[in-house]
């Protein structure tokens, strides 16, 4: 146990920890991944909010960049990234201030999908006078938004973009649907998947007559799993430098991968019933319950001591707003361990995204082992 790590028993719980070691690992691994394919990374700060994680994210700290809301841009702007794309369908009541962050001298780019966005994004380059940068998002897998490849309205929205005020960017898009399939051969479908629509829809704008500087993809599970990449320029990922459950589950890390968790302490048992009580409910941990459908349901989260070590088949079954309830996984055999009142747990997350959500701060135990405790501020909003 490292001297940061017999420093816990000083927190008030529930508190996020977060441990330095296994982060870089993560981060350090896809960036050898994607450098191996020839392309950039682009990663997504989300997950992080932390402008202490994004300087390890990002090349020399500027950049590039994905976020996913407006505050996100403002804050990393603000330390120096000066290359961003907000991947989240853009409205016209926004723009004022996606021009107000571009003019502190940050390169933000915004996505669509739609020609009645592009109107709005050309209309504002118009009005502002300066012409604002938008990505068409593109539909790799009927996952969620964008443009389905081959659809006439690429065209539309492009030219819309081009021929206005405003500047077209590139293509985008995004491949949720992997989040759902398990194991690496099937990521890589996915990971062609995003790779041909977006290099088809490319070419299409190009043959118009368009320009399309940047064809961009990715999501964590076929970021690590592309073996083929060409006529993309970037990838993007997020929650990889974290990693969590679901993840795992997916088999795009292994559980000893997770960098972060939920401190936590015994508040009490229910014996009879086989319950410990714990004072991290679903305000700390979240209520994601990423994990259900997967062929291990982690409840709401996997149970590890203090160290970090996972206790074999223990986890949150059941969340209140404040009391979380641990037991055995069922049908699971086995005694429950001894954890008296005062006991301090880690619990891993399903969805590191959601279970970080819930602080303004990581406990970060360091790399160095010799190191003490460290404090990096996180911060959330839109």
């Amino acid at each position: 146990m490292s001297f940061a790590e017999t420093q816990l028993k000083n927190l008030q719980t529930p508190a996020l920890v977060l441990d330095e070691t296994k982060m870089m690992r993560n981060i350090q691994r896809l960036a050898k991944q994607v450098d191996g394919l020839g392309v950039s990374l682009r990663p997504h700060l989300k997950t992080v909010k932390s402008t202490e994680i994004s300087r390890r994210l990002l090349t020399d700290g500027s950049g590039p960049a994905t976020v996913s809301t407006l505050i996100e841009a403002e804050v990393f702007a603000e330390a120096g990234v000066k290359d961003i794309i907000y991947a989240v369908g853009i409205t016209p009541q926004k723009l004022d201030r996606v021009a107000a962050i571009r003019s502190k001298g940050c390169d933000l780019a915004v996505v669509l999908d739609s020609v009645a966005q592009a109107h709005a994004v050309a209309d504002a380059s118009a009005r502002l006078g300066l012409a604002i940068p938008a990505l068409i998002e593109l539909d790799c897998d009927g996952h969620r938004s964008g443009v389905v490849p081959g659809d006439p309205v690429l065209l539309e929205i492009g030219r819309v973009l081009h021929d206005g005020a405003s500047e077209l960017r590139g293509v985008l898009t995004h491949a949720g649907e992997s989040y759902e399939i398990q194991g690496r051969h099937g990521h890589e479908i996915f990971a062609k998947q995003e790779r041909d629509a977006a290099v088809q829809s490319a070419n299409a704008l190009q043959d118009a007559g368009m320009p399309c500087p940047v064809v961009s993809v990715g999501s964590t599970p076929t970021a690590h799993s592309a073996r083929k990449l060409d006529g993309v320029t970037e990838v993007r990922a997020g929650v990889y430098a974290f990693f969590d459950l679901v993840q795992a589950g997916i088999g795009v890390c292994d559980l000893d991968d997770i960098a972060l968790s939920v401190l936590t302490t015994v508040l009490g048992h229910q014996h009879q019933k086989g319950w410990i009580i714990v004072d991290a409910g679903w305000m700390a941990l979240s209520q994601d319950r990423g994990t259900a459908n997967q062929r291990i349901d982690q409840g709401y989260g996997v149970v590890c001591d203090e160290a970090g070590q996972m206790i074999p088949d223990l986890i949150v079954i059941k969340a209140n707003q404040e009391h979380g309830i641990i037991a055995r996984r069922p049908g699971s055999e086995g005694k429950l361990p001894a954890l008296p009142l005062g006991t301090r747990l880690r619990i891993l997350p399903n969805h590191a995204c959601a279970m970080a959500a819930q602080f303004t701060e990581y406990n970060v135990i360091p790399a160095d082992h010799e190191a003490d405790l460290c404090v990096w501020p996180r911060f959330g909003g839109w």
